[in-house]
């Protein structure tokens, strides 16, 4: 069974225009009026514009904003997990609970302000959690200037020149007493196949922090190690001074398998070359894969789809959820005049497995690429369908794979067998159950020498569990 994949034309890295973030409420009360409708319900005269105007800055009688109240109820989360248990919540009856309901248990728990003063209060909130997000995202971005020597041969003789590319980062891992930090971007960000440079890679690379885009606080980064296949690089600070006096923070990571189709997600990048900025959209495709041609070599990537504008530069930033967590690396969109806001990321398991792996291999050694431990066998998907989550209101893919082929002297061959349904991978204690294509691959991104793997199959409709050493000749190196 295989998809129809698509094929983009361009990888982003260099140049590109500047974008804008907007935010969009979706409240709708039990009887499916939207909020200003039910504003208008309660005696509001204005325009929708006029509504939507008037609700910053407002609070309730007795000064406490809805949050607050709830705080002052007992309830010991943040405000952004307050907000998202609003969403979708459930009463007693297994009915959901309408922005009325929600108003009259506020009421029953002693708010005393007006139905359409709490309306006003539940977004302004949630305008401000969703700031707290992307503010989050910004102070682990970075931008990324990456220059390289080009020689080029003329009718005179040789012409050196200097060529540049800008690009994004996160940062991933962060002691910020010592200013020193690992910073994920793309391979191609940081690569250029016609540069005089070593395998082209740029020995002038700098970042910038958030807010510090200016030639006096350029952080001096090198080179860990990379890869094309996956376009995933790693970069490292030491002792920046820069650092040290941030406010710079790591970013907070998600298991991008948890994401679904229609989340809302941001895009941080360095758009253009010009500086950090934000644009925002929705989780389109989950995962797809797409052919990217670059310096004439095609390749193929596990990505996921948003129509969030993505631009020359954005390439290596972060895409975030709306909570800040960091659900993929940004590297592509289509390049087409007929097609808009079709962009692509590299999920975070992708990422931060291959990046995990460059740190983990590459730092402090000789070598330059990840080493991933292959168990030799070939998968295929039986059976696909969406399923619907009646609790969180919600639509996922599940997925059935199963072994294939096995790779004979392989580290499967003589354990796994050809029709063996793939149930669940497990290292160490964690255990990952295989409900799509891709999740055994992502997985074993994670796995070092020596390691035990632990790999249950459904076989002839018993469970059963076999294990696997990760030997040095099951590992190869993905340049």
């Amino acid at each position: 069974m295989k998809k129809k994949g698509l094929f983009i034309l361009l990888i982003l890295a260099v140049v590109a225009i500047t974008s804008t973030c907007l935010f969009a409420c979706n409240l709708s009360g039990d009887d499916g009026l939207s909020a200003y409708e039910l504003a208008l319900q309660e005696g509001f005269e204005g325009s929708l514009s006029d509504w939507l105007n008037s609700l910053n800055g407002m609070s309730g009688e007795d000064g406490l904003s809805a949050y607050k109240l709830a705080v002052s109820q007992g309830y010991e989360g943040t405000l952004n997990e307050w907000l998202s248990s609003l969403k979708g919540e459930r009463g007693r009856d297994g009915a959901s609970l309408s922005i009325q309901d929600v108003y009259d248990t506020a009421v029953e728990n002693g708010y005393q302000g007006d139905f359409l003063t709490f309306i006003k209060e539940y977004l302004n909130n949630q305008v401000k959690s969703d700031c707290y997000g992307v503010s989050q995202g910004l102070m682990s971005s970075v931008s990324i200037s990456a220059q390289f020597q080009v020689t080029t041969q003329g009718y005179y003789g040789p012409t050196v020149k200097t060529a540049v590319s800008n690009g994004s980062g996160v940062i991933y891992k962060l002691d910020k007493s010592l200013g020193n930090a690992y910073i994920i971007t793309n391979h191609h960000v940081i690569h250029y196949s016609a540069a005089d440079e070593q395998d082209g890679i740029s020995a002038n690379i700098k970042v910038y922090l958030y807010g510090k885009e200016y030639s006096d606080y350029a952080i001096e980064a090198t080179y860990i190690g990379s890869s094309s296949a996956y376009d995933i690089a790693v970069l490292k600070v030491e002792g920046s001074e820069v650092l040290k006096g941030s406010d710079a923070a790591a970013v907070n990571v998600r298991n991008s398998q948890t994401i679904t189709v229609g989340e809302r997600v941001n895009a941080i990048g360095n758009a253009a070359g010009g500086g950090i900025s934000v644009t925002e959209g929705i989780l389109s495709v989950d995962s797809e894969i797409i052919s990217v041609k670059d310096d004439d070599i095609v390749q193929s990537y596990r990505v996921m789809r948003v129509d969030a504008a993505i631009n020359s530069g954005n390439s290596g930033g972060g895409l975030f959820d709306s909570s800040g967590e960091l659900i993929g690396i940004v590297n592509a969109k289509y390049n087409s005049e007929e097609i808009e806001n079709i962009g692509y990321a590299i999920p975070s398991n992708i990422a931060i497995g291959v990046a995990d792996n460059i740190i983990d291999t590459c730092d402090g050694t000789s070598e330059t690429a990840p080493s991933v431990f292959r168990l030799g066998i070939e998968t295929a998907l039986s059976q696909s369908k969406a399923v619907y989550d009646e609790s969180s209101k919600t639509v996922r893919i599940k997925e059935t794979v199963a072994v294939k082929a096995v790779t004979a002297s392989g580290a499967a061959d003589g354990k796994l067998t050809e029709g063996d349904i793939l149930l669940s991978v497990s290292l160490d204690e964690d255990v990952v159950t295989i409900d799509r294509v891709f999740t055994l691959s992502d997985a074993l991104l994670n796995v070092r020498e020596g390691d035990i793997v632990a790999v249950t199959v459904e076989r002839g409709g018993e469970s059963v569990t076999l294990q696997f050493t990760a030997e040095a000749q099951y590992f190869t190196a993905v340049k």
